[in-house]
C-alpha cells in the first residue's frame, strides 16, 4: 500500500470514529465565538475612537 493511500485510509478511519455535535453544543459554541467577535470589535471600536479624539485634539490646537 502506498502512503497516500494508507493516509487516505486514516482518514475514513478518523471520519468513521467521529460524531456529529448536537444541536445545543453548537449553538453554545456560535455563541461564544460572537460574544469574543464582539468584544474585539468593540476593543477596536475604543482604540479607534480613542485615537482619532486624539489625532483631532492635537491638530486643532497647532493652527
Amino acid at each position: 500500500m502506498s502512503m497516500v493511500e494508507r493516509k487516505i485510509t486514516e482518514i475514513i478511519q478518523t471520519l468513521r470514529l467521529a460524531k456529529k455535535t448536537s444541536r445545543d453544543d453548537y449553538m453554545q459554541h456560535l455563541r461564544l465565538v460572537l460574544l469574543g467577535l464582539g468584544v474585539v470589535g468593540g476593543i477596536a471600536f475604543v482604540i479607534k475612537l480613542a485615537a482619532e479624539y486624539i489625532t483631532f485634539g492635537f491638530s486643532g490646537s497647532f493652527r
